[in-house]
């Protein structure tokens, strides 16, 4: 009788661990995030993957471009993002950790995107307004990622992060208004002009 109670239990285990996740509902992996902390160290390890990657791929964009409002843009934020570097730096030495990149899956498609705007586009004005679509969303991702992040900082009571966090959103939320302000003021009027 006792093997026949432990096969029923062995059974209600298996039964039990195939009903915590539903048809349809994605399976963690082995190492997924358990809690706030880990979420939070996973986004700063993307985030610093992603500004590094930006650091390659902007010179290519003010290569391309031919707007030089457009230029000093891009050329101003790649200093940014160099700042940007050394604040996540920052941020990993307040939780404690190495500073450690990985691989961003959505930096490395906006980048991808980005060339591929460019293999798409004559040079000129037109090209410029691209390089500015891209970058604006590359801009609109960041801004995401460092709000999502600074919040998580400040629920997990890490003001000094948050702080650092806060620094980069305002400066990529600068760097998103800057390219709208080159893009209404001449590029796209130029562009559409071409028409």
């Amino acid at each position: 009788m006792k093997t026949t109670d432990s096969k029923k239990q062995s059974a209600k285990k298996e039964t039990t661990k195939k009903e915590t996740t539903p048809r349809g509902v994605t399976k963690p992996k082995s190492n997924a995030a358990s809690g706030l902390t880990e979420l939070f160290e996973d986004g700063l390890k993307d985030i610093y993957w992603a500004e590094k990657a930006l650091t390659k791929a902007l010179p290519t964009m003010v290569k391309n471009a031919s707007s030089v409002e457009l230029k000093d843009a891009i050329d101003n934020h790649l200093t940014e993002t160099e700042e940007q570097i050394v604040r996540l730096e920052q941020v990993f030495k307040i939780i404690g950790q190495k500073p450690t990149a990985k691989k961003c899956d959505a930096m490395e498609g906006l980048i991808e995107e980005a060339k591929g705007m460019l293999e798409e586009t004559e040079i000129g004005v037109v090209r410029d307004a691209a390089i500015i679509a891209a970058s604006q969303k590359i801009e609109h991702y960041e801004i995401a990622t460092y709000g999502t992040l600074r919040q998580f900082a400040e629920t997990l009571g890490l003001p000094e992060a948050a702080t650092l966090l806060e620094q980069t959103l305002d400066e990529e939320k600068g760097a998103d208004k800057t390219l709208t302000e080159v893009a209404v003021n001449a590029v796209n009027l130029e562009a559409a002009e071409i028409e």
